[in-house]
């Protein structure tokens, strides 16, 4: 019970940072919409993680987690897991300067990234989003 709990919450509250992610778009911070998104897509694949009983490192990047255990994923989910955990890390490298920026370089995080690169990305995260989601309702019924 605590786990399909947990991973109810962890998907709500990847929702949530999705629609924050489109309201950095939309104001154009695109350093802030990263940090959202990379929020959401780390939240909703530990949901899923957390769901079917896999344990997983406590830091942001969890992509060596989810392919050293692909073979207990939901089929849909199998055939992206190479992009999903590439994306994973990508953005798990940026967390920290999509919300300080380059610090050493003197670079804010206003100027730090494209938008272009931002809205690809928030497309990308909230498709995830929704494959997860899709998956782990047929554990949660």
């Amino acid at each position: 019970m605590i786990n399909k709990e947990m991973a109810k919450d962890y998907l709500a509250r990847a929702e949530r940072c999705l629609k924050e992610a489109s309201l950095a778009i939309k104001d154009e911070d695109a350093g802030g919409a990263l940090r959202r998104a990379q929020e959401a897509l780390e939240l909703a694949v530990k949901a899923l993680l957390r769901l079917i009983g896999i344990e997983y490192p406590k830091a942001h990047d969890v992509s060596d987690a989810l392919i050293e255990n692909s073979s207990k994923l939901p089929e849909e989910l199998k055939e992206k897991i190479e992009d999903l955990a590439e994306l994973i890390s990508e953005l798990a490298s940026i967390r920290g300067p999509a919300f300080y920026g380059y610090e050493t370089e003197g670079i804010p995080a206003s100027k730090a990234f494209k938008k272009d690169y931002a809205e690809n990305v928030y497309k990308k995260v909230k498709s995830y989003v929704k494959a997860i989601d899709l998956s782990m309702r047929k554990y949660l019924s």
